[in-house]
C-alpha cells in the first residue's frame, strides 16, 4: 500500500473536502464546525454534490445515515443514489437535505416505542465533525439519532454535548493560569479493542459461540488468564496475514492502526488505533469492530469479543 497516496482514500475528510469543494464552501463548512452553527441550504447542496461525485468515483452505489442507538450496537438506514424524473428517466441524486437529515423508524429501538404511534418515528442528523466514509459500496454518514420530540435516542448526542462541556471548562481553566490565551480545547480519546480469533471450522462446532458470541460452556483454561508465555509473543502465521489485511482496510478508511499484539488468553489479540477527537475515536472503534469481522471471515477465521 502506498501510504502517501492510498491512506484515507475511502474517507471524505478534510483532504478530500479541499480537493472536491470550492474553497468558499469549504470555509463555510469549517466555520460551521468551529462555531457549531447550521449549514445554509446552498452550502449543504454543494457539499452533497461533491460528496456524491467522490463516492460514486470510489464505487459507492448507496448512502446511509449511520448512528448509535441505545442497544449497544450501530445501525443504518440504507438508500440508493438512484432516482427518477417525472419522465421516468434514471438519474443519480443526492441533495443537501438527504445529507443532513433522514427519517428512520424509531419505534423498535430502546425508548423509541414509548410514544404514540404517530410520534414513534425518529430523525438522524449528520454529525459535521465526523468523517463520512465508504465500506462495501455504501457511503456512511455518521449521525445523531433523536425522537419526534427531539429526545435523545442514541449515545453520540450525549457524547457531543459532554465534549462541548469539558472543552468549554478546560478552555476557561487553561486561560485562567496561562498567559497565552487559547480559544478551545479538544477532547481526545485513544481506544483499544481486544478480541478473539477462532478457526472457522472449530467455531461452528460450538453452539454457544454461534448463537451467543460468547463461551457459555466448557472448562476453565489450566492457566486461567495468566498465559504469560503467549502474551506479546510472535503472531501465528494466519494471524499475521489477518493483521496485514486488516491494516490495509483501516488505512484506506483513514484509521491509524498503532499497536497490535497477542493478549494473555489463548487466541486473544489486541489492536489500538491512534487517539482522535472523542466522537471520531468512538466512530473509528465501531468501524474497527466491523472490519475485524469481515477480514476474519476472508481468512477463514471468526471474530468474537
Amino acid at each position: 500500500m502506498d501510504f502517501k497516496n492510498d491512506f484515507g482514500v475511502k474517507t471524505f475528510g478534510k483532504k478530500n473536502m479541499k480537493k472536491y469543494l470550492p474553497e468558499a464552501f469549504y470555509i463555510k463548512w469549517k466555520n460551521s464546525v468551529r462555531k457549531k452553527s447550521l449549514l445554509d441550504k446552498e452550502t449543504a447542496d454543494v457539499i452533497a454534490a461533491s460528496m456524491k461525485e467522490w463516492a460514486i468515483a470510489n464505487g459507492a452505489k448507496y448512502f446511509c445515515h449511520w448512528f448509535q442507538p441505545l442497544n449497544g450496537l450501530s445501525a443504518k438506514k440504507l438508500e440508493s443514489f438512484l432516482d427518477r424524473r417525472y419522465s421516468n428517466e434514471v438519474i443519480i441524486k443526492f441533495s443537501g437535505k438527504e445529507l443532513i437529515k433522514s427519517e428512520p423508524d424509531a419505534s423498535s429501538f430502546p425508548s423509541g416505542g414509548m410514544r404514540s404511534t404517530f410520534e414513534a418515528r425518529g430523525y438522524t442528523y449528520w454529525d459535521l465533525t465526523s468523517n463520512t466514509f465508504i465500506i462495501d459500496e455504501t457511503l456512511y454518514i455518521p449521525s445523531i439519532f433523536v425522537s419526534f420530540n427531539g429526545q435523545t435516542l442514541d449515545k453520540k448526542g450525549p457524547l457531543l454535548r459532554s465534549m462541548d462541556f469539558v472543552g468549554e471548562y478546560a478552555t476557561k481553566l487553561v486561560n485562567l493560569f496561562s498567559k497565552n490565551k487559547i480559544y478551545r480545547v479538544r477532547v481526545k480519546v485513544g481506544l483499544e479493542q481486544e478480541f478473539f480469533l477462532i478457526d472457522k471450522e472449530m467455531f461452528y462446532q460450538r453452539r454457544d459461540l454461534v448463537n451467543a458470541g460468547r463461551t457459555l460452556i466448557g472448562a476453565s483454561p489450566i492457566k486461567a488468564q495468566e498465559f504469560s508465555d503467549y502474551y506479546y509473543g510472535l503472531f501465528p502465521q494466519r494471524v499475521e496475514q489477518f493483521y496485514k489485511d486488516l491494516n490495509i482496510e483501516l488505512e484506506k478508511l483513514g484509521i491509524y492502526p498503532k499497536t497490535e499484539h497477542n493478549e494473555v488468553a489463548p487466541c486473544q489479540f489486541e489492536i489500538a488505533v491512534l487517539f482522535e477527537n472523542a466522537n471520531i475515536a468512538v466512530d473509528n472503534n465501531l468501524i474497527v469492530m466491523q472490519i475485524l469481522k469481515s477480514v476474519a471471515k476472508k481468512n477463514d477465521l471468526e471474530n468474537v469479543y
